[in-house]
């Protein structure tokens, strides 16, 4: 199966399922779910540090209890936002962030083909596929999923623009941070655990929603 597809095909259905569960599960068990994504992040982070590292010195270590930190405290804001202001709003900050993602990958895929020379590259250093014009992509994506809630968050127009565009770059922030991560081990995607269909690995899944979510809940 052509990669682009396969990845498109499971993006959808993880994002189906992810919608139903939050949308059902009560709100007691977001913190237990959120608590394995980020053991299963943590675990993948270790084990592509170690592949860098070899020997548990103790910068390595270091670097493991800060990285850990991060991700630890940037997945549990899902649960807080949950606790706090219910699933509808846990829901409308993953769906912000995550169409942002797929407007980013979308536009800086299209623009890279239909323009002459290529679109113009954000950090090629760091993430060769990162585009200006995908990260207007995610904006606008972002942007309209966030008004698409407004009956739901009650939010302004502006305020439901504001967290889109906010949403957009902090997760952009967080993939780059991943990427730079990944480039620094030498490898090309996350996968280190072997759990996930051509969607990379945990980490991938999860890059944009370690810092935009705590973000957005003290905008909320």
């Amino acid at each position: 199966m052509n990669p682009i597809l396969k990845r498109t095909i499971t993006g959808l259905a993880v994002g189906a399922a992810v919608i139903v569960l939050i949308l059902s599960a009560p709100c007691a068990a977001v913190a237990p779910i959120v608590t394995l994504l980020a053991l299963l992040a943590i675990m993948e982070f270790s084990l592509l540090l170690h592949k860098k590292t070899v020997r548990w010195t103790i910068p390595a270590v270091a670097a493991l209890l800060l990285g850990s930190a991060v991700i630890a405290y940037g997945l549990w804001t899902l649960a807080e936002i949950a606790y706090r202001h219910g699933n509808v709003m846990l829901l409308y900050i993953v769906a912000i962030v995550k169409f942002s993602d797929v407007g980013g990958f979308a536009v800086g895929m299209s623009t890279a083909k239909l323009m002459r020379g290529g679109n113009h590259k954000m950090c090629p250093s760091i993430s060769p596929g990162k585009s200006w014009e995908g990260m207007l992509g995610s904006i606008a994506f972002s942007c309209i999923v966030s008004c698409a809630f407004m009956p739901a968050t009650h939010f302004a127009v502006g305020k439901a623009l504001l967290f889109g565009v906010v949403a957009a770059v902090v997760g952009t922030a967080g993939d780059l941070v991943e990427s730079k991560f990944k480039r620094w081990v030498g490898v090309k995607d996350s996968s280190a655990l072997k759990i996930t269909n051509g969607m990379g690995g945990i980490l991938d899944m999860l890059d944009s929603l370690i810092f935009a979510p705590a973000v957005l809940l003290f905008l909320v």
